[in-house]
């Protein structure tokens, strides 16, 4: 079977100090198929950029600010995850560092900057709840993952790490 994944970015922009993260509040859309959960920024990439364009273009677009320093901390393949079935495969970003002020609400919901300790008291996709210690642990080495998703729920999570 040919896998024709849809690519992505998803990136957690983390507050000077490193205590605290951006998130939107998938709030303004009835349609969304993420409404009500708390995510990272992100999106679909395009045909004329890299991951590392299209990471820093969503955030522009999302958060208004401009990235300086982006670190990949994993990939992950989403099979089944859209809300047609569509396989995702998505580059996770950790930003430390940016220029520029947040915005506080762009056309997907409310953003706001959440202490990270607090993050898995929020709404989230139930599979962020796997690789999002990843993404904010002090391992230097990226994560690989695969997590399957049926019905809009994660059926498994595996990963490696090189």
């Amino acid at each position: 079977m040919r896998y024709t994944p849809i690519i992505g970015t998803l990136g957690y922009v983390m507050s000077p100090d490193g205590t605290k993260v951006l998130l939107v509040h998938r709030n303004a859309r009835p349609d969304d198929a993420h409404l009500g959960k708390y995510n990272g920024l992100g999106g679909k990439m395009q045909a004329d950029e890299d991951v590392v364009a299209c990471m820093r273009r969503e955030i522009r677009e999302e958060a208004g600010i401009e990235c300086t320093h982006l670190t990949l901390r994993g990939t992950i393949n989403w099979p089944g995850f859209g809300p047609k079935g569509e396989d995702w495969l998505g580059f996770v970003f950790r930003i430390d560092r940016f220029e520029g002020t947040p915005a506080e609400r762009n056309v997907e919901g409310e953003l706001s900057w959440v202490p990270v300790k607090d993050i898995f008291s929020l709404p989230l996709w139930d599979g962020d709840r796997h690789f999002l210690p990843l993404v904010f642990d002090e391992d230097p080495r990226a994560f690989h993952g695969v997590m399957p998703y049926e019905n809009g729920h994660a059926v498994g999570w595996s990963f490696s790490r090189i």
